[in-house]
């Protein structure tokens, strides 16, 4: 959606004073192609931190970038040990009773499977996921044997070894797998999960107030979009 005039509120919104904390710091896993990765210079890289650097910029806000591991990143988000989480995370109501999000970033998506070969039994078979996803938790009320890692690669290198048929994950992170033919796409696509979002604390109100404002502002002028079909293709669903 392409709009030329911003409400006044959110001009407003966005031109208030900096918030009192002189950094924000923005925590993500780096470890979850395209949407955030650390390239050959050891720097967060990928979607998310181009958008976020750009959510800072029309913030006003002076925003650095750390990392932190997926299984424990909501519990450090809340301990203070970051502001921010920007790794890919879906809006789930349980991940809300915990912690506030955003508005989505990106919208609900669909999640796959991969495996080897054709004919992998996904109900019964052993799949690999990543720790505390939307996909483990999926997983686990199918009847399939849950296989879970810590990280995205752990998964990939399972199904490989053969300590698992098949793994589930966010058909964006899985898709490049099967671009040499090792892997393919087997059963159904799965639509989970309510867009992904930006996570901060529920006290952090004026904070939320202003990524919201900024990220309604890069849906308005189609930046967002610029930044969706870079990432992930022309056919990736837009605001």
């Amino acid at each position: 959606m392409k709009k030329t005039i911003l409400s006044t509120a959110l001009l407003a919104l966005l031109a208030s004073p900096v918030l009192a904390q002189d950094v924000v710091r923005m925590g993500t896993e780096g470890a979850y192609p395209p949407y955030n990765f650390i390239d050959d210079n050891g720097q967060v890289a990928g979607f998310e931190r181009d958008l976020g650097d750009e959510l800072c910029k029309r913030a006003a806000l002076t925003c650095e970038w750390v990392t932190n591991d997926w299984d424990s990143i909501i519990p450090n988000l809340v301990s203070g040990n970051y502001d921010t989480i920007m790794a890919g995370m879906s809006i789930t109501d349980e991940r809300k009773e915990v912690i506030d999000f955003t508005q989505d970033y990106y919208p609900p998506t669909e999640s796959i499977y991969i495996a080897p070969e054709d004919g992998v039994d996904l109900k019964t078979g052993v799949i690999a996921a990543q720790t505390g996803t939307i996909q483990a938790g999926y997983v686990a009320e199918t009847g399939a044997t849950l296989l879970e890692f810590a990280t995205g690669d752990e998964t990939i290198a399972a199904v490989k070894n053969g300590e698992a048929d098949a793994v589930f994950a966010d058909k964006d992170f899985l898709l490049p797998y099967t671009e040499d033919g090792s892997l393919k796409v087997v059963g159904d696509p799965v639509a989970l999960g309510g867009g992904i979002g930006m996570g901060l604390r529920k006290s952090d109100t004026a904070l939320k107030d202003k990524f919201d404002a900024a990220i309604t502002a890069m849906k308005e002028d189609g930046s967002l979009n610029t930044l969706l079909v870079k990432y992930f293709g022309k056919d990736v669903t837009q605001y």
